[in-house]
């Protein structure tokens, strides 16, 4: 694996080659305050403070559960392509989910992994690392990417664009270091009407959760109070880096008027997501240590089982706008 992350003392979104920031996963009250009136900053705070974190918050892995289900969202607008690409980046890498369980599904051969959070993409090539990828990384932000013009064959990203200020110039830069011909894929992007439901079923799961366990023989589920404290402070800066939601209709627009070609949606998770963003909560509010292997089953296999019934039922029936997960993609004119 190859890195040019390099330690540097630069503000957040700085992508002078070689000046990559050094991460600060411990934010104090006052940057968390600061943040607030602040996106870029509050993602640089709140995806630092959660990269160590993050794989087991939200069950990421990268053996073959995450790499069907990475190479499905892929497969859902793109399916007919010719694999591998030589070379793809994933935008707002997080941890690498995304492009390293592609790259381990066959599509892609080379990575690049770029990210605001320094966290995240320490995270994601550490994870590059141990699964033996080709990866290299930098600290970047979506708006002003620091590769050069016609540099990937392929760009990537999981639940990105909703994070991002200026949507449509993100695009255009994503279109820029595409080489002519090249692709663009981004999944798990929340519709306007998922993004409401999925909020008020995990707030009410909060709320039930956190006042269930404060009594009686339930109180060995509750979490101690400094963690449901800071994890209350990271839903505030959460609440600040979720800009956006998309009507699947809307993220086609942007794509076309950024200067896509061949632009295409599809949408994902209706029932997954009434039982998903619950189960998420829920174990968000209860100590790790009571929930056991029964558990995660009951949750991925319930989880798929209504993905089933998403797909082969209710995307029939149901209009696009009510899921919860929206994929788009576009090709860079000029091949």
């Amino acid at each position: 694996m190859t890195t040019n992350m390099t330690p540097g003392n630069t503000t957040p979104g700085d992508t002078t080659p070689g000046s990559d920031p050094e991460p600060n996963p411990h934010a104090t009250e006052e940057q968390v305050k600061a943040a607030l009136a602040d996106s870029k900053l509050a993602q640089v705070l709140y995806h630092d403070w959660e990269a160590e974190t993050y794989d087991d918050k939200w069950s990421i892995s990268y053996d073959e559960r995450c790499i069907d289900y990475a190479r499905g969202r892929f497969d859902a607008v793109a399916a007919d392509q010719p694999l591998p690409y030589e070379r793809a980046m994933e935008l707002g890498c997080g941890t690498g989910f995304f492009l390293l369980n592609l790259m381990q599904s066959g599509v892609a051969k080379k990575g690049s992994v770029t990210d605001l959070s320094p966290g995240m993409v320490k995270v994601a090539l550490r994870n590059a690392e141990n699964l033996g990828l080709d990866v290299d990384g930098r600290v970047a932000d979506a708006e002003k990417i620091p590769y050069d013009d016609n540099t990937f064959d392929l760009v990537v990203g999981h639940a990105v664009l909703h994070h991002i200020p200026d949507v449509e110039q993100a695009l255009r830069e994503v279109l820029r270091v595409l080489k002519p011909g090249g692709r663009f894929v981004f999944a798990g992007e929340p519709t306007t009407i998922g993004d409401f439901y999925a909020r008020w079923m995990s707030r009410a799961t909060w709320a039930a959760t956190t006042k269930v366990t404060k009594v009686g023989p339930l109180q060995s589920w509750r979490r101690p109070q400094e963690e449901l404290d800071e994890s209350s402070r990271a839903a505030a800066l959460e609440a600040v880096v979720d800009i956006h939601t998309f009507d699947p209709a809307e993220l086609e627009r942007m794509a076309r008027s950024a200067g896509a070609t061949q632009v295409g949606t599809a949408t994902e998770e209706l029932a997954a997501a009434m039982l998903g963003w619950p189960v998420r909560t829920f174990e968000a509010a209860v100590p790790p240590e009571k929930l056991g292997w029964g558990w995660a089953m009951f949750a991925f296999n319930g989880w798929k089982r209504l993905s089933w019934l998403d797909e082969k039922v209710l995307r029939k029936v149901v209009p696009p706008k009510f899921f919860y997960n929206a994929i788009v993609t576009g090709i860079k004119p000029g091949a």
